[in-house]
């Protein structure tokens, strides 16, 4: 059975109007709270006020939910049993609700009476607990915070560094309520400079110049001729060109500038790397703007950026060329050095052998394993160059004579030391001294550790007075010494009259133009990158392309493990320190950036 609510209030001029609602419920809610299904705005009844339910199609039960009762028919109740036919009058604090029945609908109407204390709709709740009686009109209390506002922030700073006295040069940082102008602490690299404004701010209300930055940074170099950035750079907008309008009128520095990279006062931690915007503002579409260019565009490191590239070592002849080629998988080095990994890092076999018997003395596992020649450096962040001494030597011993228990060794990495005490040793020996040097096959490896003679590296010397000129070539020769690891030249290459080896290739770094850090990739395992167990060429360049770097590495907003703006790998300014080296006014690459050979080379 339905309820029809009817609620009955006056006009100002006495005139009732009456709002009625059907509720198809056998239960009513009646209280105070606005959702209640009879809201009654007063303060005498509770939020949760009484029930009304349907019984049956003449009677409803009305009854109490709270502490507080309810008149029927002038009397206080908490519980009562209403015969619809009949009708009841109830009275709930200033409300009147009058009971009947119409065809086979209950009636429920509801009137406010006179006199209802603090019960009326004019008066909410709101109205009754707050202090706006008390408190001064809301317009004259935001005309004296915005007064107060402009005295103290404005005012008072402004009149203190008008009036500041500026030959004396101790109170240059003394203005009197600047700190409320400041959006945050200085950078860690900043921090120094914390609370002396003018150190930056050289000029009131006038944004930081690039002369204060190089009053410091004396040797920051440019990211490339300005002329040439100004070309690249992509011609803004209608919007931006208003936006740059706004910005010089108001004393901001001109597109470029040190401040738009460098962003301060927004942390007291490291300072935030430049957003990835900055650099595709001119890289994204650089080739239409600048057709002579070698670099391609990039936008999203993730999306759209070129496979990496590594400056690699090309031989012609005896002298070396350098090119940057794209790491494809297939890439090579002419790195002169006869190494293939995966012998080395074999689980069975020889050198693991080897291993296993120096793994007291040297510290090696059941194999060899990366680490074992490859050493961090002090801060983790590139590898040292492979030491044949510190890093070969305990299994490629170079011994040949044991003298009152002293080991002799040839010379590692140079040739003509090698050449003189071979001649030396033959001279020493004698005619009546035995030759130890001949008919011994080639050993394994494990033969050969330190500290043991490495008789078989000078083949089958006779004795004779040639012996000396037979033992320097097949220390020069297959199976010699030299011949099995190097790239040797023999006599009469270059017109020049004695054995030489040309020097190692081992560079600081292949890939110039960008920047990594190995120390951030320390949970990573080596063959995660490198596929050094797998490579039987000394050759192999075993460094990742990008697909690799992307399986973790995203562009800057996207939702990969390691967003990655263009500033995580690559910097703006080049020079010392920075991720490439700038060229010389010749022409000719700076000594910083040229790759790190070792060994000599001797003809």
């Amino acid at each position: 059975m339905p309820f029809i609510i009817r609620q009955i209030s006056l006009t100002a001029d006495g005139r009732e109007i009456v709002r009625a609602a059907t509720l198809a419920k056998s239960q009513l809610s009646l209280g105070r709270a606005s959702t209640s299904d009879i809201h009654l705005p007063d303060l005498a009844l509770e939020p949760d006020h009484a029930r009304i339910e349907q019984i049956d199609a003449r009677t409803i039960r009305v009854r109490a939910t709270g502490t507080l009762g309810f008149d029927v028919d002038g009397r206080t109740t908490r519980s009562a049993e209403i015969e619809t036919v009949k009708g009841a009058e109830l009275r709930f604090g200033g409300h009147r609700v009058t009971v009947s029945r119409e065809d086979d609908a209950t009636i429920l109407t509801i009137r406010r009476v006179d006199a209802v204390s603090q019960a009326s709709e004019e008066k909410e709740e709101s109205e009754v607990f707050s202090l706006r009686g008390l408190a001064p009109p809301k317009r004259l209390t935001a005309w004296g915070l915005v007064l107060a506002i402009l005295i103290g922030f404005l005012a008072v700073p402004i009149y203190s560094y008008a009036s500041r006295p500026t030959d004396d040069t101790r109170n240059i940082y003394s203005v009197k309520g600047d700190g409320a102008w400041s959006s945050g602490p200085l950078s860690q690299a900043h921090h120094a400079l914390e609370g002396k404004c003018e150190t930056c701010h050289q000029k009131a209300f006038v944004s930081v110049r690039d002369s204060a930055c190089q009053t410091c940074h004396k040797d920051v170099h440019d990211h490339a001729p300005a002329a040439r950035i100004a070309m690249a750079r992509a011609e803004p907008g209608i919007g931006g060109k208003f936006l740059n309008l706004v910005a010089s009128t108001f004393g901001k520095p001109p597109q470029g500038a040190c401040v738009d990279c460098h962003r301060e006062h927004e942390g007291a931690g490291p300072m935030q790397p430049a957003p990835q915007a900055f650099c595709t503002d001119c890289h994204g579409s650089l080739k239409d703007r600048l057709r002579d260019t070698k670099l391609v565009n990039a936008s999203d490191f993730g999306r759209d950026h070129p496979q990496f590239s590594a400056l690699v070592q090309r031989m012609n002849g005896i002298h070396p060329d350098f090119s940057r080629e794209p790491i494809d998988g297939r890439l090579t080095d002419d790195r002169n050095l006869k190494f293939p990994h995966d012998v080395h890092l074999a689980k069975t076999g020889g050198v693991a052998r080897m291993a296993r018997t120096l793994k007291a003395q040297a510290g090696y596992g059941d194999a060899l394993a990366c680490k074992d020649c490859h050493r961090p450096t002090a801060d983790g962040v590139r590898f040292l160059p492979v030491d044949m001494e510190r890093d070969c030597q305990s299994c490629h011993s170079l011994a040949f004579e044991t003298i009152g228990g002293t080991v002799r060794t040839l010379r590692h990495g140079q040739p003509d030391q090698v050449i003189a005490d071979l001649r030396a040793y033959y001279r020493s020996t004698g005619p009546a001294r035995p030759v130890a040097l001949g008919g011994m096959a080639r050993r394994r490896p494990g033969d050969y550790a330190q500290g043991q003679i490495y008789h078989a590296y000078f083949g089958a010397v006779a004795a004779r007075p040639s012996r000396a000129d037979d033992a320097i070539r097949a220390v020069f020769s297959k199976g010699g010494a030299c011949y099995d690891c190097h790239v040797v030249t023999p006599p009469g290459v270059n017109g020049e009259a004695s054995w030489g080896v040309l020097p190692v290739n081992q560079p600081n770094r292949y890939m110039t133009k960008g920047w990594f850090d190995h120390r951030a990739h320390s949970t990573e395992t080596c063959e995660s990158c490198h596929a050094a167990p797998k490579s039987h060429d000394a050759r192999q360049l075993l460094l990742p392309g990008i697909d690799s770097c992307r399986t973790c590495h995203g562009g800057e907003k996207s939702s990969a493990d390691v967003p990655s703006g263009c500033a995580m790998c690559h910097s703006y300014h080049a020079g010392d320190g920075a991720p490439w080296a700038p060229s010389t006014p010749g022409g000719k690459r700076d000594e910083a950036d040229r790759p790190r050979q070792t060994g000599r080379r001797q003809l």
